[in-house]
C-alpha cells in the first residue's frame, strides 16, 4: 500500500544526527516491562498511537508537545504528544498502520507536514487502563519542520517544543502523586507540568538513551486535577 504520508511512513535510522543514535538504540532494545507495568491485554483494547517527534530548534535537540484545551472531558489542559486511535484509513495495526495513525494525528492536532517526519523507531505497545488504549509510540525525526500550530483550539490549547537541556535538568524533574496515590515521574518545562503516560515515555527515554542525569526524585509535585 502507498502511503499517503510519503517517506514518512516507513521506519528507517539512515542520516539521524549523532544525538540522535542512542535514542534508535534504546528503541531496538527496551523490554516491554522496562517501560511500564501496564502491558496491553492478551485482546481487547482500542489500538492508538503518538508521535514522540524529536527536532533542532535555537536551544539545541527538542521534543514537540501540545497542550490539551481545558475544556475537553479527560485530560483537561494536560501536555501530551500528538497522537489518537486508528482509523480505518490507517491499515493494519500490524503492518504500518501505526505510523500512519501517529502522522495523521499529529497532522490533525497540530498541523505539521508529515513528509517533513522520518520515522526512525517505534516503543513496545503499552496499556492505559482508566481509558482503556494500546498505546504504541512512534518515534520520529523532524527532518523538515514545518509551521505547527492547534488546528482546532476545541481541543488543543497550544503546541509547543521543549528543548532537551530542559527534560534533562535536575531542577525541572519531580514525582508526580495523583490523588489515588499513584506516583510517577514529572517535568516542569514550557510552562507546564508533564507528568502521566507522556511523561513516563519520556523519563524512559532519557534513561535508556543515558541522557538522563541525576534527580531528586523525593522532591513531590501533588496533582492538582478537575474534579
Amino acid at each position: 500500500m502507498t502511503s499517503t504520508y510519503g517517506r514518512g511512513a516507513a521506519i528507517t535510522a539512515e542520516g539521524l544526527p549523532g544525538w540522535l543514535e542512542p535514542v534508535e538504540r534504546a528503541a531496538r532494545t527496551i523490554e516491554p516491562r522496562q517501560l511500564s507495568r501496564f502491558l496491553p491485554p492478551e485482546t481487547g483494547g482500542r489500538q492508538s498511537a503518538v508521535l514522540v517527534l524529536f527536532g533542532e530548534g535555537a536551544k539545541g535537540p527538542e521534543l514537540l508537545l501540545m497542550e490539551r484545551a481545558g475544556t475537553l472531558r479527560s485530560h483537561a489542559g494536560q501536555p501530551s504528544f500528538p497522537g489518537g486511535a486508528l482509523d480505518p484509513e490507517d491499515g493494519d495495526p500490524d503492518g504500518d498502520g501505526l505510523l500512519r495513525a501517529a502522522l495523521r494525528e499529529a497532522r490533525e492536532e497540530t498541523g505539521l507536514d508529515p513528509a517533513g517526519v522520518q520515522i526512525f523507531g517505534v516503543l513496545p505497545r503499552l496499556y492505559i487502563p482508566v481509558s482503556g488504549f494500546v498505546v504504541t509510540s512512534v518515534l520520529g525525526w523532524w527532518r523538515e519542520p514545518s509551521p505547527v500550530a492547534p488546528v482546532d483550539t476545541g481541543e488543543t490549547a497550544r503546541v509547543f517544543t521543549v528543548p532537551l537541556a530542559e527534560l534533562t535538568d535536575p531542577a525541572n524533574r519531580a514525582t508526580a502523586v495523583h490523588p489515588s496515590g499513584h506516583t510517577g515521574p514529572a517535568f516542569r518545562v514550557g510552562g507546564a507540568l508533564v507528568w502521566g503516560f507522556t511523561a513516563g515515555v519520556i523519563d524512559r527515554i532519557l534513561h535508556f538513551s543515558g541522557m538522563e542525569r541525576p534527580w531528586d526524585r523525593d522532591r513531590r509535585v501533588p496533582l492538582d486535577l478537575p474534579s
